[in-house]
């Protein structure tokens, strides 16, 4: 090996190391007897020199150091990245909330590419990919050994252009086969509507910066339409995959008084962040029920911690991804960025959410209801009974009155969804059960007393 090439290159790694070496040094006792490593920088110098006048075809220089960049960041975690300048430009693009590609949030798990959640009206959503599913090739390309990054590049691309996806499925013998046509995702973060009279439902698909104000505004429409009487609400947070941490402060500050939403711990003094909320409550006090699953991830376990946290809201569903670790874009020189974790989150009650995630209060799995067939058979009631007693004349008002009732409780918007989401459903009549024992709970004024 040159004698001359190996001084030039351990000089100049040594300079790359040091940096990092002396912030170390002043952060503890023990980081100060840290020597520099001679003998891995020996042996890394010695394999690009290798790979330079060995490997099967000529690579550059530029090319062999990305490569070892890469490496380096990407075996941190599965969130740290090197983005060269087109991948960071794709970044960008892509947080602007509006691109080309299929509409999945994605992360690494074992050499494939995990599908952490589908995105709301996109075409893996009406593909079918669901939260927890395995990429395992892409085109019949295999995805061990990409990164999440060339992953990434690979699903995305110009509208209308189809991609095939081969995926593992838990609880699924086979390997499933889906092709997925590309589209312009737009991501609309807010979705509402009146469930039954007198109790809404907000779904958020995504954090952005404005998420927090467009779901102020349709909220406050709601209690506009009803009268300023909600009983309640569901937010439902489940398959987001989170966004912008302020985005989910703001939304947590929504529905809290004060105190504490989150805080976040890094290395870094600029990494050891603090937020509280402030005075105001867009549901008045309303019961709130907070529906999550194993798609629920980062932003939306920030919101479901809080919310737990500060007894504000009833938490329902699955455990949350557990995704709680916060990444900074640090722009490097003209050539790229570095995405790396610099902290982690934390609820208000000192809980970390990586890798633990946020359990909810009420579990409830994810099943579809549909209505039972029976087989074809009919139920026996007592009218379809030989002798039974006739319904008194007596009677006859307060029955059409019920069933003028029960009319307009069928025809209620949203009424079909929730008896096929099991879990929705669930949600609703704990929010009614909830504002039945706030009414209980309210003193009622009786001349110069109070009673309850």
């Amino acid at each position: 090996m040159n004698s001359k090439r190996f001084v030039t290159l351990t000089f100049s790694l040594s300079l790359m190391v040091l940096p990092s070496l002396i912030s170390a040094e002043t952060a503890t006792e023990s980081s100060k007897e840290e020597k520099l490593p001679i003998e891995e920088l020996r042996a890394f110098a010695e394999i690009f020199d290798r790979i330079k006048s060995d490997y099967v075809e000529k690579v550059t220089d530029r090319k062999l150091i990305e490569h070892a960049i890469r490496g380096m960041v990407e075996g941190l975690d599965p969130h740290s990245s090197y983005l060269n300048k087109e991948e960071y430009k794709e970044l960008q693009v892509g947080t602007s909330g509006e691109f080309g590609g299929l509409g999945i949030e994605v992360g690494m798990e074992d050499g494939f590419v995990k599908v952490i959640s589908p995105i709301d009206d996109t075409p893996a959503q009406r593909a079918g990919l669901e939260a927890g599913d395995l990429v395992i090739r892409l085109n019949d390309k295999p995805v061990k050994g990409m990164s999440l990054d060339d992953a990434v590049k690979n699903m995305r691309g110009k509208p209308g252009t189809s991609i095939g996806l081969t995926v593992l499925r838990k609880g699924k013998d086979k390997p499933l086969e889906f092709t997925i046509e590309r589209a312009v995702i737009k991501v609309k973060s807010v979705k509402t509507r009146i469930l039954e009279p007198g109790y809404a439902y907000v779904r958020l698909t995504t954090f952005q910066a404005n998420t927090a104000d467009e779901m102020v505004k349709a909220i406050e429409q709601q209690l506009k339409e009803s009268n300023n009487d909600l009983k309640g609400m569901v937010l439902d947070l489940r398959n987001n995959p989170g966004g912008v941490l302020n985005g989910a402060v703001d939304v947590s500050d929504a529905f809290l008084e004060d105190g504490m939403i989150v805080y976040t711990e890094g290395r870094l003094p600029d990494s050891q962040l603090k937020f509280s909320a402030n005075p105001g409550d867009v549901l008045q006090g309303a019961p709130l029920v907070v529906l999550v699953n194993d798609g629920s991830a980062s932003a939306s376990e920030i919101v479901a911690g809080a919310l737990q946290d500060r007894k504000r809201a009833i938490i329902m569903g699955e455990q949350t991804f557990g995704k709680g670790s916060v990444q900074t874009v640090i722009p490097v020189g003209e050539h790229g960025a570095l995405k790396l974790t610099t902290a982690r989150y934390y609820t208000p009650s000192g809980r970390s959410i990586q890798a633990q995630g946020i359990a909810p209060d009420i579990s409830i799995e994810e099943v579809k209801v549909t209505p039972s067939e029976n087989n074809g058979m009919h139920r026996v009631k007592e009218s379809d009974l030989a002798r039974h007693l006739e319904q008194k004349k007596a009677e006859d008002k307060g029955a059409k009155e019920k069933k003028a009732g029960d009319k307009e409780k069928d025809g209620a918007p949203g009424t079909t969804l929730a008896v096929q989401d099991y879990a929705l459903n669930e949600a609703v009549n704990l929010l009614k059960g909830l504002h039945i024992l706030q009414k209980k709970a309210v003193p009622v004024k009786d001349g110069d007393g109070v009673k309850n």
